[in-house]
Formats: structure tokens, sequence, C-alpha cells
């Protein structure tokens, strides 16, 4: 394999933040005249899964061209580049990166030729067995580009095309452990879509005037007014060409382990799973908090946007009020004048001002999410209280993350982990709170309304079962050495 047949790049500064942080986003048609620009809007309907870098590919002519740069949708696109893409097949990619630096090499959909013909992969997920895999794939010859997970597969595509195009397709998810859903496009125009054996990340596919599309999650359908025919099988390829669709499943495992993470805080509200809406699934959350642990407060609220809709449930089952006692400036971008010394916690009030009136003397409830490395919770509730709020209460819509991700979510070590190294009441204690509760696991799943959920998703950030074998000492770093 050789590198990109043709890349123009960005430069930009990606916008770094203490929430948790997943793999990717991806987002692929075949068939319409402008590809490029449906492949932008799905792109933009998924930016909050990835704002390190953004990249759209698109097949011509028997090659592939992209743009890809550094940074949010919007600043590595602009018209001319839309001019530029044009061809009735693309694919797309916003990152994170949690396997591969975050540099512009790394940045996706990453490009090859090989034996005259082209390929593009977009990748969302980790691939736990990567480390093994590339040393067995150097010492048989091959030459990366990237330090990213997601070349391994192209490469053991290309060494399988022996076997038949499908079969490529076959022999290499079969080589691959962990969790990873894929778009790949070929030179010819082929869209292809495939979802790992256990169903860890989100894949669905669509339809737009009788053309296909597949995105990780149903709202960047809807932004492109496509219907949504389905959510892609665990262990499912579906191989898209000339208006006709092609499945082919791979064995699977008894079990399914879809990340539950997906419910608490990475999909938006809008998207759909299972059936089910996120935005209704996490006031189920907040209903389910109430139930277990309601306490006398004078009303509930969110730092927003983290924990709105759990906290609009908690208000509808507790009858406490829901109100908006901060407010997010949703207009922060980067910030190139740095505040000076004296103006002490800038990067928090930038983003949330709380309405101090409404605060002073109140006993209030917080909903958040999720509690990872608890720096900005424990700044917030310190403001709070130098505000003059008189009890602080947070419930948070999940249970404590006391076990590291290594399946595409970026607390990858347990060290990272608050509720890992601390027991409730020491973390109460910590952040400076009056009360704390996390919702029970058993409540987290059973608001998916779902038969035998346990059969469904992978927990093991909260309980430390992981549905597939890793070598924990393998960082991502590992690949970079």
């Amino acid at each position: 394999m050789v590198p990109e047949h043709m890349i123009s790049t960005s430069d930009g500064e990606s916008n770094h933040c203490k929430r948790p942080r997943e793999a990717c986003g991806i987002f692929g048609i075949s068939g319409h005249s402008e590809a490029a620009r449906m492949t932008y809007f799905g792109l933009y309907a998924l930016q909050h899964r990835g704002q390190e870098s953004a990249g759209i590919a698109i097949a011509r002519d028997q090659a592939i061209y992209a743009h890809k740069g550094m940074g949010l949708v919007p600043d590595v696109f602009d018209a001319d580049h839309m001019e530029d893409l044009y061809g009735l097949n693309a694919i797309g990619h916003v990152r994170y990166s949690t396997t591969g630096s975050s540099i512009l090499t790394n940045a996706q959909p990453f490009v090859v030729q090989h034996r005259k013909k082209s390929y593009a992969v977009a990748h969302n997920g980790n691939i736990v067995n990567a480390y093994e895999l590339k040393r067995e794939l150097e010492e048989a010859g091959s030459i990366f580009q990237t330090t990213m997970d997601s070349e391994i597969f192209l490469h053991l595509f290309v060494k399988n095309l022996e076997l038949g195009f499908e079969q490529a397709l076959v022999a290499a998810v079969q080589k691959l452990k962990g969790a990873f859903s894929f778009i790949m496009l070929t030179g010819k125009g082929e869209v292809v879509g495939i979802k790992d054996p256990y169903g860890f990340r989100p894949l669905c596919l669509g339809r737009l005037n009788g053309n296909y599309v597949l995105a990780s999650e149903t709202c960047a359908l809807d932004l492109v007014q496509a219907e949504f025919i389905r959510e892609l099988d665990p262990g499912e390829i579906v191989i898209i060409s000339d208006g006709s669709i092609k499945s082919i499943h791979v064995p699977v495992p008894d079990r399914r382990a879809f990340c539950i993470f997906e419910f608490i805080y990475f999909a938006r509200p809008d998207s759909s799973f299972y059936g089910t809406n996120v935005y209704q699934i996490r006031k189920a959350h907040g209903r389910c908090l109430a139930r277990e642990s309601n306490v006398d407060a004078d009303f509930v609220m969110p730092f927003p946007d983290s924990g709105t809709y759990a906290a609009l449930g908690y208000s509808e089952a507790s009858g406490i009020p829901f109100e908006m006692g901060m407010i997010r400036n949703h207009y922060v971008g980067r910030t190139f004048i740095q505040p000076t010394q004296s103006m002490r916690d800038f990067g928090v009030r930038v983003k949330l001002n709380p309405i101090k009136s409404l605060l002073k003397g109140k006993d209030i409830i917080i909903i958040e999410d999720s509690i990872i490395r608890g720096t900005t919770v424990k700044t917030r509730v310190k403001a709070l209280r130098e505000l003059g709020v008189n009890r602080v209460h947070m419930r948070v819509s999940g249970p404590p993350h006391r076990f590291p991700c290594h399946y595409g979510i970026d607390f990858s070590t347990r060290g990272e982990l608050i509720a890992a190294n601390k027991t409730v009441e020491e973390l109460r204690d910590h952040l400076g709170l009056d009360s704390l509760y996390y919702l029970s696991l058993e409540g987290l799943l059973s608001a998916t309304n779902l038969e035998n959920p346990e059969n469904h998703f992978c927990k093991a950030c909260f309980d430390g079962c992981y549905p597939v074998t890793f070598e924990e000492s393998l960082s991502k770093d590992c690949l970079e050495s």
C-alpha cells in the first residue's frame, strides 16, 4: 500500500474539554449527485462525536479524492472544497483520537492505493489486538503510514484480496478484536458498512431518494432527510453498489455489547437505538434517580447540557421544580486571548454563568450524567457555595465509573477515574457536596425497556466485566513505537 492518492489539508487546533470523549462519527452515501455535500451535513450532525479533525473522501474515475483537516467540520471545509469533491459516492469522518495521536496524519478517512486500486476507510471504535496485529503485519513486510489502529483493517483487507472482495472483508473482520464500526469506500464506488461481532459502536442504514446512507446515529439521517431503515446487526457487513445492497454476516457471540454510555452521554438526544429515543431514555434515568434517591430541595437543575434531560425526568417524578440555574454560553469557541492569572476559573465561567438571584440561599439538586475526573464538578460546586447556595445535592444518572474503557472512550487507565479511588462518601466530601447518589446499574438497565438487558450492553466501565479480552499494558501509545 502507498499513502493517499490525493489529500489536501488544513491546520487548526482541537478544542479539548474535560468531558469523556468517544472515538469518532462516520457517514457514507452511495449514488447521490451531491454525495460530498450530503456527507458534510451528515458529519455536521455527528460533530459531537469528535472535534479534533474532519474529512471527506469521494470516488471518481476509479480513484479516491479526499480533503481533511484539523478542527470542526465548518472550519475544515468551504465551498471550494465541496466543488472539488464531486462524485456520486462518499464517506466522511469526525475524529477524537483514542488510538493514535491527534495529528493531521491520523485524520480520516484514511486513503490508500494497492495494485492500482484505491480504498478509503473511516473508523469508529478501538481495536484491542491492534499492537499484536501490527507487529505481525510489519514482520510480513507491511509499511504503516499512521499510528491509527484503523489502518490495520486496510492492511488485513488487501492482504486477503486474493480470496475475492467479499471474502477479504470477512477475513479482515474476523482477525480484529474489540469495538469497531467501519465505513469503507472503493475507487469503483462501492460503499461498505461493517459492525463488529459484539455491536459495540452504533451504525445505521437509511435511504435518501433511492440512495443508501450509512451513519453512526439516526440524527445524521434526519438532517439529510433520509429515511431510517434499520441498525446494522452485530457482525454484519453491507456492500452497497449501483443502487443494490448485499448483506454478509460473520459469526457472532451469544451476547451483544452495545456501549451503554451512548444512552447516558455520547449520542445526541434526538437519535434512537434499539427503536428507543435517547431523549426519552435520559428522562427515564432521571425518573429512576428520583425513585431511588429523592431528597427535599427548592429545585432541581443540570449543569447544561450534560444532565438536562435526566434533570427533567427527576423533576417530573419527584414533583420538585426544574430550573436552569446556570446558563450556557453557546458561542464559546477557541480562546485566542488567554485570561490573566487573576481571572480564576475562567475556563469554567466562560461556558456557564449562574443566575445568582435564583440560587442564593436555596437547597438545590444538581443532575449530572457522569463524574469522570471530578475537577470540573468540584470547581462548579465551589462557585455555587461562594454564591450563597445553602445545600448542594448531586445525583448522577449512571453508576460510578470505576474501570477504564478499552473500546474507544478516552478514560483508558483507572487512575483517571476519581470514583475508582474513592468511596461515594469520600467523593461527596472531596467535591464539597451535602449528598451524592449514583443511579444503580439495575435502574440504568431497566430504563432501556429491553428484555434481558444484561445481554445487550457493555457495562465494563461500571462493573469491570469486559466482553472482549485485551492486553491492558498495551495503550494507544504502543502503536507509535
